[in-house]
């Protein structure tokens, strides 16, 4: 499946969250990464931003996709993260 996570959290808990994201999906964007996981993958990722987030201040948003085959992607000025061979 393909998964898109966003994230809005405390200004301390940011860099714990970027790095638990980034063991899982390619960051793209300021609070933005995406990419192919499994089932699997994604019960663990969710899990290990729960333990790192705090759910009374943070919101954490999953796009979840079956394929990133209709999807398409437009980038309007500077790119950010690493650059992707999927195109969403």
């Amino acid at each position: 499946m393909y998964i898109i996570m966003v994230y809005d959290v405390g200004e301390k808990r940011v860099g714990r969250i970027l790095k638990v994201g980034r063991q899982y999906l390619n960051w793209v964007q300021n609070s933005v990464l995406e990419g192919e996981l499994t089932d699997a993958q994604f019960e663990r990722l969710k899990s290990d931003v729960r333990k790192r987030f705090n759910k009374d201040e943070d919101c954490i948003l999953f796009y979840v996709m079956r394929t990133d085959r209709y999807t398409q992607r437009e980038i309007l000025g500077q790119q950010k993260g690493d650059p992707l061979s999927t195109i969403l």
